[in-house]
């Protein structure tokens, strides 16, 4: 005899590619409709374009350096790598976001030039998303590129969670400055 959980956990998987298409219409109008008027934000704008500055002259393994420092801290949830990405303005405005969705969003951040974090409403399991869809559809593919991508089942929230994700650009030259990326409970749409 099946467990209860069990039995609810595969039913619901079952379930996901039928809703699927539902959930991916769902969380392209979100992106459309609310990230897009705040991703732009001034503050987030600066936050990035100070770290496409700094960080101009790194190369893949200065990179790849940061984001085992940052994997290497992010159970502690602290550490010099961290505790800059984690503790700006922009940041704060990130989670502000989050507080004021309702439960809808989990968790957000924004990237650079690189795909590394500039700021975090919380800790990523890792610093670079350049390798990933999420900078590679969005940021490498130019201004107005967006991605959202497969919804899956979390099993420590119980809920179906999906990322959204959309280039930043300046908004004085249109230039193409960094991405966001929005988790979200695809199931609060």
């Amino acid at each position: 005899m099946f467990k209860k959980p069990i039995l609810a956990a595969a039913l619901a998987a079952l379930a996901l590619p039928a809703a699927a298409q539902d959930y991916h219409a769902a969380m392209t109008d979100y992106l459309s409709a609310s990230v897009a008027t705040w991703a732009s934000n001034d503050v987030l704008v600066a936050a990035i374009k100070a770290a496409n500055a700094d960080r101009a002259a790194l190369t893949q393994a200065d990179i790849d350096a940061m984001d085992q420092a940052w994997r290497a801290e992010a159970d502690a949830g602290a550490g010099p790598t961290i505790d800059p990405i984690m503790q700006n303005a922009a940041a704060e405005f990130l989670r502000q976001q989050v507080a004021g969705s309702g439960g809808l969003i989990s968790e957000v951040f924004v990237m650079d030039s690189h795909g590394l974090n500039v700021a975090s409403s919380a800790v990523t399991s890792d610093m670079w998303q350049g390798d990933e869809d999420k900078h590679a559809k969005t940021y490498a593919m130019g201004a107005g590129a967006t991605f959202v991508d497969e919804v899956e089942y979390d099993e420590s929230s119980d809920t179906y969670q999906g990322q959204v994700s959309m280039t930043i650009s300046d908004p004085a030259t249109g230039e193409p400055i960094g991405a966001i990326t929005v988790g979200l409970d695809a199931e609060a749409l």
